[in-house]
């Protein structure tokens, strides 16, 4: 297998924050203005993270002639430092990916190396899936690169939802034309996203749904990233267990020398 092909990226909790939101007071009430929005958007790219977490998942990339499933555990600590231990399929197990501030790492134990990601991979899809490095690496942009509108209402799956616009500030190094939001009133779930291009063509839907309680708070456990252009293309990802505010971790867990002696939890 080419090297590029074994280098998966490290944001499995970033694309996470993309779908949740958390749970808030006095958030019932009517968005007033933009900076309402902002604040709503800013409280769903929070809500996985907390001060630190642990969770384990499966992502399935589904194709129309083939599909594949690779189970991991994830821990993360602010919205800086994230690992991911790579439990199966057993000929990539052990592999471990490091977030570090604004680098990547890769530690391949076939070859007991660690491995940067260059910038030249960030645009390369994720594990063959409907993710790039860069949609993982910028997760917090959807927050701090783009204006915040409230748009209306609408229900989705029975919650009713703010609809909120995100349009790309001046200047902002960021690939999306535009970005469209359904966040749910009640509890502040992220239901729904559009992404468009610059063309203001539609190009990919991510939805969350099955919402249960993990780690003490409701959050989705069903997530799909499903492509508007490429038909029979979607990543699904299944939360099995969450975790938040770990007191046996802290940012040395997170370094470069530290990743090869991850080991996973036994559950």
């Amino acid at each position: 297998m080419k090297m590029k092909t074994r280098i998966y990226s490290v944001g499995v909790l970033l694309l996470l924050t993309l779908f949740i939101a958390r749970p808030a007071h006095a958030q019932n009430q009517p968005a007033k203005d933009d900076q309402a929005a902002k604040e709503i958007v800013s409280k769903s790219f929070n809500l996985f993270l907390g001060k630190s977490s642990f969770s384990t998942m499966t992502m399935t990339v589904v194709r129309p002639s083939w599909k594949r499933s690779i189970e991991m555990q994830t821990w993360s600590l602010g919205d800086d430092y994230y690992i991911t231990y790579i439990m199966s399929p057993a000929r990539d197990r052990g592999q471990v990916f490091l977030k570090y501030n604004k680098d990547m790492w890769n530690f391949i134990p076939a070859i007991n190396r660690i491995i940067k990601i260059p910038p030249s991979m960030m645009m390369q899809a994720w594990m063959g899936s409907d993710f790039t490095n860069n949609d993982l690496m910028k997760m917090n942009s959807i927050v701090t690169d783009y204006t915040h509108q409230l748009n209306g209402n609408e229900k989705i799956d029975g919650y009713d939802c703010y609809v909120i616009d995100l349009k790309p500030l001046p200047e902002a190094p960021v690939v999306w034309g535009a970005i469209k939001m359904w966040i749910a009133k009640k509890n502040l779930n992220t239901l729904k996203e559009e992404f468009y291009n610059t063309k203001g063509n539609l190009v990919k839907t991510e939805t969350a749904s099955n919402l249960k309680m993990m780690g003490g708070r409701l959050l989705p456990s069903h997530l799909e990233m499903v492509s508007n252009i490429k038909h029979g293309h979607k990543t699904v990802i299944d939360i099995s267990h969450q975790e938040f505010d770990l007191k046996d971790i802290n940012q040395n867990f997170f370094s470069i020398q530290h990743i090869k002696n991850i080991q996973p939890r036994n559950l």
